[in-house]
């Protein structure tokens, strides 16, 4: 019996596992409970309370009836990168998916930016990009078909001020996407990035305070004046959105989209 485009979309990830990175919450959770719903083993990466980690774990094997891992990998150390992708090669014998989505913000004007904080913006948000990549692109080679996926943001095609390090890593993103896609185009493996304008998450939320105090601004003005101001929709976008997008890469009509910027940010990058 043929199956209906429906069914097809549910199963399109069956069989196969998506390695998640910063997936215990935000854009990262809701691609993992969208890849495990379409019939994927699922590698949980980020933080949280023990408890609260576990309680996301379970319910995605329940909700969806795949296996669900969780490593609580530091995406600023090469080393613990690797081990990540080896335990999730060697729990389910491969990695088909790949979601860079690990991310964080520091907000401060250039003469005050912390050294360390740049340093940790990079590691976090660009360099453990390169170390999944370079990690996962063996075995998916070997077996001739993979997805790489990378959340970059509005910020990978224009800037904000106060944000030198988010920016440059964006940005960063955006070109590391473009080159690994060139790379791997005859291997059937594609690698794209995901643009988002602001998405209400706990990343979004945290950095509310941090733009109070670098722009002297209430909260109101913040999400008023400062993040919805360039997103012509003036609504954020919803993580699920961003997780749609992430499934349709993984399937075969999005076979030929690759080293692709695609922006889901309301009209902002437009402008």
């Amino acid at each position: 019996m043929q199956q209906t485009k429906k069914e097809s979309e549910l199963s399109i990830m069956k069989g196969k596992t998506a390695v998640v990175t910063g997936s215990t919450s935000g854009i990262g959770l809701a691609c993992a409970r969208a890849f495990a719903g379409a019939g994927a083993n699922i590698v949980l990466n980020g933080i949280g309370a023990p408890a609260d980690v576990e309680k996301t774990r379970t319910a995605i094997e329940n909700d969806f009836g795949v296996k669900a891992i969780y490593t609580p990998a530091n995406m600023a150390e090469p080393i613990e990168i690797a081990s990540m992708i080896s335990l999730a090669e060697r729990t389910f014998g491969r990695v088909d998916v790949l979601v860079n989505n690990a991310g964080i913000q520091h907000v401060s004007p250039i003469e005050d930016f912390p050294v360390e904080k740049w340093d940790a913006v990079i590691a976090i948000n660009l360099s453990s990009a390169f170390h999944t990549i370079r990690a996962v692109t063996p075995g998916m080679k070997q077996r001739g078909w993979g997805r790489i996926i990378n959340t970059a943001s509005a910020h990978s095609l224009v800037a904000s001020p106060f944000k030198s390090a988010y920016v440059a890593a964006k940005h960063g993103i955006a070109g590391l996407t473009k080159t690994v896609a060139l790379e791997l185009a005859q291997s059937r493996i594609t690698c794209n990035c995901i643009s988002p304008g602001y998405v209400w998450t706990p990343l979004v939320e945290k950095q509310i305070p941090e733009t109070m105090k670098a722009r002297n601004m209430s909260e109101h003005q913040v999400i008023k004046d400062v993040l919805l101001a360039a997103q012509p929709t003036k609504q954020f976008v919803t993580v699920e959105q961003i997780a749609s997008l992430a499934l349709f890469l993984c399937s075969d009509d999005a076979a030929q989209i690759t080293g692709a910027n695609l922006p889901v940010d309301g009209g902002w990058t437009a402008a």
